[in-house]
Order: structure tokens, then C-alpha cells, then sequence
């Protein structure tokens, strides 16, 4: 159990950062449109009942 403890688990959590790491920094080499943040829209507070539950009563 200390050989799991003391080698394969800090060697797991290195892998898991490493990837992640790399998962963050490939964003620098997309497109500008792939990695601008995603557009948004407006909402017609009129019509959209999550927005409104109280005039639909």
C-alpha cells in the first residue's frame, strides 16, 4: 500500500494536471472565433415564462 501511496499516486495526479494543463493552453493555437467567449443574445423578458412566472398567473 505505501509503494501506491509514495509512487503511483503522485505520478497519477501529475498526469491528470499535465493533461489538464494542456487542455488549457491548446486554446491559445484555435481560431479567434473558436476561442473568443460564446455570443449573447437578448431575451424578450415579455415572452419568456422562467424569466416572468409571476404575470403568467
Amino acid at each position: 500500500m505505501s509503494f501506491f501511496r509514495q509512487y503511483i499516486a503522485p505520478f497519477m495526479v501529475l498526469l491528470i494536471f499535465l493533461a489538464a494543463l494542456f487542455a488549457v493552453s491548446i486554446r491559445i493555437f484555435l481560431p479567434s472565433d473558436m476561442a473568443a467567449p460564446a455570443p449573447i443574445s437578448r431575451i424578450d423578458l415579455q415572452t419568456n415564462i422562467a424569466q416572468n412566472p409571476v404575470e403568467n398567473f
